[in-house]
């Protein structure tokens, strides 16, 4: 029960710790203080307060551009079903899962996940899920540093940006040293300059398929022989999750550790989170994944229960103890993933892959037909490709955004040699009228800049 205090508790304890008042207590600095009063409105009736908020709503302007904008964050069809599932008082008011005896739904439901994700990634064991995708390569970094005992790693450039940022800032506490796997004109990792490196040093070779450009950059065997006879541990990176339907899973190339971001299913965008990362392992690795594990027995009276196992308590909120930054799962964005991936089911989820694929070899053929761009890699893609403009990449998409178009992202802000390059991406909500708005825009964009 919660008991607010009154007005002379609250004189009591001000006079107790010599404070004359509450604004005193929380004293703001007056250069940043506010000099007037707040514009609170006033209480309303519920009717006025929904249409309050679809006046607000109706501002974001944004909300209707035609969007082509990927790079880690991806829009995809959410079915209905999964709102009125995950918002169920019995998720959203679930004790913490150390207490199996009154946590058995939600423990059943991170153990499908864990499931789920082993399926699509090939791997034998699979975790509670973590922040997001950045976070994972991180811990699945620090697992093979672990693993190894080694104090290097070897990381592709073409990994998404801001997972490679995530991860310099663990290792910078580490004293951990990492280096790049350059890349091709193709725009993949150099596997034959890796296949050819001495790799004796390296606790992990981590790459990410499809990469940052959106080419599928799977280990070859020879890399991956080449990873393991060195002792290192092979790590794949997966951002676009929807890609595991279409795509050989990570265990079927060489990866023992597999670090990904799951929003991809059925996560709204959400203006970048909350997500849900996940990472999966082999099983000589289950001792040292971090977070949480669900598994599966049977109760005193032999009935199906769901327990955490593998790590005690301790584990996560004793820092001697630890053995990552990770200390609890993104449950409920993992559990809208979970209801995500049970209603499309195998075929749902393909057929899904199959519509990417399509949406965006149209986009691409639409794209490469303006005058004056050209697709810059020739790598296999998923839903996303690389589109050089010829122009300052940043000035194209302003105008793109004036005409009510979210034309992609400018690469120069990761990657200044592709000042010049947009990375494009198409998904099942990319309609053939979203793509030849986009190229009429582009086609028009580029014909003003070439008169000038």
């Amino acid at each position: 029960m919660y008991a607010p205090h009154t007005e002379r508790d609250v004189a009591s304890m001000l006079e107790t710790i010599g404070v004359e008042s509450l604004d005193a207590l929380l004293r703001v600095p007056d250069a940043i203080a506010l000099k007037r009063k707040l514009d609170i409105v006033p209480a309303l009736p519920e009717y006025l307060i929904a249409r309050r908020f679809e006046n607000l709503a109706a501002k974001n302007a944004g909300a209707e551009y035609r969007s082509f904008l990927g790079g880690g964050a991806y829009r995809h069809y959410a079915p209905p079903a999964i709102a009125a599932l995950a918002m169920r008082g019995e998720f959203l008011t679930a004790y913490t899962p150390y207490q199996a005896e009154v946590s058995q739904g939600y423990l059943q439901a991170i153990y499908e996940w864990q499931t789920y994700i082993g399926l699509l990634t090939g791997m034998e064991i699979a975790n509670a899920s973590v922040y997001d995708g950045a976070t994972a390569l991180a811990e699945a970094a620090i697992m093979a540093l672990g693993a190894t005992q080694r104090q290097k790693l070897l990381v592709s450039r073409a990994i998404h940006p801001n997972y490679r940022a995530v991860l310099r800032t663990y290792c910078d506490g580490l004293d951990v040293a990492i280096e790049e796997i350059p890349l091709t004109a193709s725009g993949t990792s150099d596997l034959d300059w890796l296949a050819q490196a001495d790799l004796g040093g390296y606790a992990a070779v981590a790459v990410q398929s499809p990469n940052f450009f959106g080419c599928v950059d799977a280990l070859s065997p020879e890399a991956a022989q080449a990873i393991a006879t060195s002792g290192a541990v092979p790590i794949a990176v997966v951002a676009e999750a929807l890609s595991l339907a279409a795509l050989a899973p990570p265990g079927a190339w060489g990866a023992q550790l597999v670090a990904g971001e799951a929003q991809s299913f059925g996560v709204p965008v959400a203006f970048g989170g909350p997500y849900a990362g996940f990472i999966a392992s082999a099983k000589e690795h289950m001792r040292r994944i971090p977070g949480r594990l669900v598994g599966k027995t049977v109760d005193a009276s032999g009935r199906t229960a769901y327990v955490l196992t593998l790590q005690a308590r301790e584990q996560h909120i004793r820092r001697e103890r630890a053995t990552s930054n990770i200390c609890t799962n993104q449950a409920h964005c993992a559990l809208i993933a979970t209801i995500y991936l049970a209603l499309m089911g195998e075929t749902g989820l393909r057929n899904a892959a199959a519509l990417n694929l399509a949406r965006s070899r149209e986009l691409a053929s639409a794209v490469a037909n303006v005058p004056g761009v050209r697709l810059t890699y020739d790598a296999p893609f998923f839903n996303e490709f690389v589109a050089d403009v010829g122009r300052p990449a940043s000035s194209v998409l302003e105008e793109l955004q004036d005409r009510g178009i979210l034309g992609g992202i400018d690469l120069g802000r990761f990657y200044p040699e592709l000042d010049t390059c947009i990375l494009m991406t198409a998904t099942e909500l990319t309609t053939s009228g979203d793509i030849e708005a986009l190229a009429a825009a582009l086609r028009e964009v580029l014909r003003a800049h070439a008169a000038v």
